[in-house]
């Protein structure tokens, strides 16, 4: 049984369109190896993980307020600042590279400028907003009138 499949195996080796079949087969197999060090063929994984961004989740954040807060009657032109306490917390597994979540930095403080900022009306309807869109203390709000 060994003996015929040998016998075969060098009948199909004699035979020069499988020869021929097989050394293009490798030149084709060579020539997408060094291919692959210039084209990325990973068309259909999974796209990586965006990294958290302090400054990016901050500025989304001051956006969506700004849009929130000047749709309040009588704030007016608004401008918002937001500090944050801290950075990105990542939380893994014991393995250590297994991420199982992230922990969003804590809001410090939140600074509204706006044209209504005069009005104790106008202040204490943003100061309602900001603190419970945040979860956040009015002690850490901060609401001035905008100068012209």
């Amino acid at each position: 049984m060994e003996n015929k499949a040998t016998d075969k195996l060098k009948q199909m080796i004699s035979n020069d369109k499988v020869r021929r079949m097989i050394i293009i087969a490798g030149i084709v197999g060579i020539a997408l190896i060094f291919l692959s060090t210039y084209v990325d063929f990973d068309v259909g994984s999974a796209k990586p993980e965006e990294e958290f961004s302090v400054t990016t989740y901050s500025t989304k954040i001051e956006s969506d307020l700004q849009g929130v807060i000047s749709q309040i009657e009588g704030a007016g032109k608004t401008k918002i600042l937001l500090t944050m306490e801290n950075s990105v917390e990542y939380v893994y597994l014991n393995d250590s590279t297994t991420k199982t979540k992230e922990i969003e930095p804590h809001i410090r403080g939140v600074l509204v400028v706006c044209e209504g900022g005069d009005d104790p009306v106008v202040v204490e309807r943003i100061s309602e907003a900001v603190t419970k869109s945040l979860d956040i203390s009015t002690a850490k709000v901060c609401i001035t009138k905008l100068s012209e």
